[in-house]
Order: C-alpha cells, then structure tokens, then sequence
C-alpha cells in the first residue's frame, strides 16, 4: 500500500504479558472516537516500517489499531529488510516463536485497547497464522488473516469469532494444495484468492496494487460489520 491515511497520534508503548514479560507494541490512533479496535499481527520482519502504515491506515479509517513487537522475546525491536541476509534472519526468529507465547502477548495487546470497545485481529504472513492462532484462542470479535502458511496444519482449531482469509494464488510459500484445503475445510468462512504472490500488501517483490487494494476493501468492510456495528 503506497499511501495511507494519518491518524491523530502513534506512539510505541510498553505491554506487560501474563507471565510477566515486558514488551513493546505500536499503537495508532484516529482523530476520533475509534468504531473498534484492531490488533496487528506483524509479518516476518518485524514491526517495520510496513506494519505502522498499516496501523495508521485503519486508525485512520476509525480504529485503534496495535501491533505487538512478537519477536522481543527473543531479540528486541528486530526488524530486518529483504534481502537474502534480512529473509535469513527474520526465518530464524520466525522458527524460534513459541505459538503459546504469541497468544500471551496477543492478549496483553487486547488489554491494552479494551477501552475502545470489540476487538479484531489482523496479520499477514506470519502475522496471519498469529491471527488464526490467536482467534482460537483468544475472545477477539472477528479475524482477516493473509497469506498464512500455518493455518492448513490448525484446520481441526478453527477461530471462534467470523473470520476471513487472503491468498494469493501464486504464493511460492503457500502450495496451491493448501490453499484448496483450506478452502474446502474452511467453506462458511470468507474466502478469498488473487492473481498475485506471497506478500502481495507488503512492501517486497510480491507486493501488488491492485490485490492490496481490493484486499483492503473487503477487509475494512468485514471489520466494520463485525467491529463497529
């Protein structure tokens, strides 16, 4: 997404899960009383630069919206580019999470903007399985997950909130298989594909105008019929 809309404030925080750690999370906020709130789940590198902007594009659409720094408790404000080295390092930190831990944290980041009424969680790539995850487990409103690899293997643990997915059908993360299986597991749930790659709303090679914009059409619909109505 190239542009994005301005939210009246955005700060990095401090958030205290359950079993005591303390972590940092980006938060935006609109420029008025917020519909809802979003948790962010970040993508595999980090809560850069792309996952702020998606944070001040729906606090500028009427959301507080939260992305939690997932990789601090193995490595603190990590954050790496696209490049071989970059991808490398961000899978490390990818394999090292604790799915149990991610839930914690997800948890202390819906504490943190209860105040702004029901909640929904948003991720891509790895964010997007965090988001299945997390829905599972935790009483979010809605989900919209893209570009998960990990949802086909959680199939048998399906969110309990209305939940919507994001592939692209050219993923080269994703096997084409999986997505169909997740399509036909999955069938009462909103279900989407698009003529692009893995990572189509990032900032990478994969990322593609046009998914992202539909993409992020339906996504503000889906969040506002089931956050802010």
């Amino acid at each position: 997404m190239k542009t994005e809309d301005k939210s009246d404030s955005s700060q990095l925080v401090r958030l205290t899960a359950a079993d005591g750690h303390i972590f940092s999370a980006y938060v935006a906020k609109p420029n008025s009383p917020p519909k809802a709130a979003i948790v962010v789940c970040q993508d595999a590198y980090g809560v850069g630069d792309y996952i702020k902007s998606v944070c001040r594009h729906y606090a500028g659409l009427g959301y507080v919206a939260i992305a939690p720094f997932f990789y601090d408790r193995q490595q603190r404000d990590a954050l790496f580019d696209h490049s071989l080295n970059g991808r490398q390092a961000a899978g490390g930190l990818r394999k090292g999470l604790s799915w149990e831990q991610v839930v914690t944290d997800a948890e202390a980041a819906m504490a943190a903007v209860a105040d702004a009424g029901k909640i929904g969680v948003l991720g891509f790539c790895v964010g997007g399985s965090m988001a299945w995850r997390c829905a599972n487990r935790l009483p979010f409103h809605a989900a919209s997950c893209y570009y998960g690899k990990d949802i086909v293997d959680w199939l048998d643990e399906p969110p309990h909130c209305p939940t919507e997915l994001h592939f692209g059908e050219q993923d080269h993360l994703i096997p084409i298989a999986d997505i169909e299986t997740v399509r036909v597991r999955c069938s009462g749930m909103d279900f989407f594909t698009y003529e692009a790659g893995h990572g189509f709303d990032g900032v990478g090679k994969g990322y593609s105008e046009s998914a992202s914009l539909t993409a992020r059409q339906r996504t503000l619909a889906f969040f506002d019929r089931h956050l802010a109505s």
